[in-house]
């Protein structure tokens, strides 16, 4: 039998190798979407715990939306164009309003890339589009600390000075946030460097609370929380997307409240219990443009972990088409190569700030600590691989073979959409949303 894992802007083909036997983890069937055009509408003009978009608008001077980097599939071409209509209508100056794309400390995304990105040329012809930069300390307002934690909140000004403040996103789970979208699209969407630095120290990364789906007592979660409400009044427009990228519902409103109506939704279709645990998990980066890089790799190599055995492997397949990553994250594998992960992780908890990027080496730290990674990717240089610190297999066949054989066990997980779906090890209340392959 042949199963397709998501991987690059296509599919990645996986016959299974004799008599292994796989079960495949995937969304549950999502009721059949309206057109995306019909479900921005109802959700601009069924907002969730404030005024429509046209009533926040009216009598304003300036407005900013924030939208998610490249990274993200985030449908922008769906909402920016009717969203920039209605404060328009509402008498924001078209000079006025600027989409601003919340790089964090990611590189920006220029030329043909936030074309792409933007997906609607009107946009791009009538508002401004710039991007965040958060080493730029003179673009940024000094807001103070937020009270228990004492994290540093500057914020680009751009977006703190704007009268109508609107982030963008898409919900999906998120490998230390708990879910993406929303609050995270400020913070650490258009923070400073030193405040993004921060909550990415190993005294927040390290927190057993820091994981995907879980906002209750999530550290990550509670500093953006606080963060928005220093702001004053921030909304949002969250989308959901299923495993086909179609939109399949958005929320629109106050910034909290919107977020957790549209993590509510998402819940039953990403949080999936499987009832136990495998030896051998094939998974995915979530194709493009997830897995363009292998510093975004790293979060199908977490998502995954509540279902795999101590000293089981977990092989992932990933393009990374543009190579390792950013020069940060290639230093940060550097020394975990050259120093060890238990001497690494030491060496952070030492800092107050994370080195930028480090963080995600981090975060490998964790599937390293249950199994083995096995990664394949026709993407990465020979250079380049030897520095992501796990194996190599030419081959996904060839390492669930191999997989299988060593642990002695022909049962293996398969999560064709990677870190878009949460498998879990609880029993379900009723029968899993898995597939039984014959």
């Amino acid at each position: 039998m042949k199963i397709d894992l998501s991987y690059g802007k296509s599919v990645l083909g996986v016959t299974m190798p004799p008599r292994v036997e796989p079960t495949v983890i995937r969304k549950p069937a999502f009721p059949s979407p309206e057109p995306p055009a019909t479900l921005i509408e109802k959700a601009l003009n069924a907002p969730i715990g404030s005024r429509t978009l046209d009533e926040i608008a009216r009598g304003k001077k300036s407005a900013c939306i924030l939208i998610c980097d490249i990274t993200r599939p985030v449908p922008n071409a769906s909402f920016l164009q009717p969203m920039i209509r209605r404060l328009m209508a509402a008498g924001v100056p078209a000079a006025a309003i600027s989409v601003l794309v919340a790089t964090g400390l990611h590189r920006p995304n220029e030329g043909d890339e936030l074309a792409e990105l933007v997906g609607d040329p009107w946009v791009l012809e009538n508002v401004r589009v710039e991007n965040h930069f958060a080493e730029d300390d003179s673009a940024h307002v000094d807001l103070g600390f937020t009270a228990v934690r004492r994290t540093p909140v500057r914020l680009d000004r751009r977006f703190v000075e704007a009268e109508v403040r609107i982030a963008t996103g898409l919900v999906e789970p998120h490998f230390m946030a708990g879910y993406s979208g929303g609050r995270k699209v400020v913070a650490p969407g258009v923070a400073h460097h030193e405040t993004i630095r921060t909550f990415h120290s190993a005294r927040f990364m390290e927190d057993p609370g820091a994981v995907q789906c879980n906002l209750e007592g999530n550290p990550l979660h509670e500093e953006q929380l606080e963060i928005v409400r220093m702001l004053g009044d921030v909304y949002a427009l969250n989308t959901v997307l299923d495993e086909h990228r179609n939109l399949v519902h958005a929320t629109f409103g106050e910034i909290i409240a919107s977020h957790l109506g549209a993590v509510e939704f998402t819940r039953a279709y990403t949080e999936i219990p499987v009832g136990r645990k495998f030896r051998t998990i094939v998974t995915s980066s979530a194709g493009y443009p997830l897995d363009q890089t292998y510093y975004q790799t790293v979060k199908g190599m977490v998502t995954p972990l509540d279902i795999l055995e101590p000293g089981g492997t977990l092989i992932i397949a990933s393009q990374c088409t543009q190579g390792i990553g950013s020069a940060h994250f290639r230093e940060a594998q550097k020394r975990l190569i050259a120093m060890g992960p238990d001497a690494f992780l030491q060496s952070l908890q030492r800092k107050a700030l994370a080195d930028v990027d480090e963080w995600q080496t981090e975060m490998q730290l964790k599937p390293m600590r249950i199994g083995s990674i096995v990664l394949y990717s026709d993407g990465l240089s020979d250079e380049d691989h030897a520095l992501t610190g796990v194996a190599r297999t030419r081959s996904v066949e060839d390492a669930i073979a191999r997989s299988v054989a060593a642990h002695g066990d022909p049962s293996i997980a398969v999560i064709p959409e990677g870190p878009y779906v949460v498998p879990f090890a609880r029993a379900p209340r009723e029968p899993a949303p898995v597939e039984r392959a014959a």
